[in-house]
């Protein structure tokens, strides 16, 4: 995983549970942000970048089944869990072929819950190559993230941690628009005018060390985000 913390939404309408779980997730690590209802959920989701959902069933404006499903249309590989008094095997099955990762009956214990959580996000992370031991081949290049290096031929580039983050951001949707609002929740864990006068900077260093393969390409696409443009593959 990244040194980033991972980021949890917790839709959760009991507001004495929500902010145990708050807490409980915090002293542990993550950052955590506990929506009422599903609506009020749903847009945080689309607006701000996460990298795990716990989804109550009975919610208000917007119910579990269809927050995860509204989910799923936007991030198919988002893990959700859900967290439910309801224990009835017919809501257990429409879940799953909602797309949730695991179900999880109230009353519940936190450190199993914490357990799953980390399983899953292992999971994902070996699955995704979001834990930094890929080392891709772009272009010319061959560039190592967990150890922040960029070579071509025998040149070696050190980039700091911001700048592999970015690039790896890129490489991992290559040949397809990264948004700057994704880019800057994901580095910076927020997004603001000033963050992307940063991003620009970036951005900017980047092409610059890829300036030696014509074939690479990092092209914005204004008031959206970046391409990386590559034919290359994986290692």
């Amino acid at each position: 995983m990244t040194d980033r913390k991972s980021r949890i939404l917790i839709a959760e309408d009991d507001v004495n549970l929500g902010f145990l779980l708050v807490n409980f997730l915090q002293d542990n690590g993550y950052e955590v942000k506990l929506y009422n209802d599903g609506l009020s959920a749903f847009n945080a989701f689309i607006t701000y970048k996460y990298d795990f959902c716990i989804l109550d069933i009975m919610l208000p404006e917007m119910d579990g089944f269809e927050l995860a499903e509204s989910i799923r249309k936007k991030d198919k590989e988002i893990p959700l869990i859900f967290l439910s008094a309801r224990s009835m095997k017919e809501d257990k099955i429409r879940g799953f072929k909602t797309g949730i990762d695991d179900y999880i009956t109230k009353p519940f214990d936190e450190e199993e819950l914490l357990c799953r959580i980390e399983a899953i996000l292992t999971r994902i992370d070996k699955k995704t190559g979001k834990n930094g031991n890929e080392v891709y081949h772009i272009g010319k290049y061959r560039f190592d993230p967990i150890n922040l290096l960029l070579v071509i031929d025998s040149k070696l580039q050190r980039l700091t941690i911001k700048e592999s983050r970015i690039l790896c951001l890129l490489c991992m949707s290559r040949n397809e628009l990264v948004k700057r609002d994704d880019i800057m929740n994901d580095v910076w864990g927020e997004s603001d005018y000033y963050i992307g006068r940063s991003l620009d900077v970036f951005i900017s260093k980047i092409r610059n060390y890829l300036k030696n393969d014509p074939s690479l390409r990092i092209k914005t696409i204004p008031t959206l985000g970046y391409i990386l443009e590559t034919k290359a593959t994986k290692a």
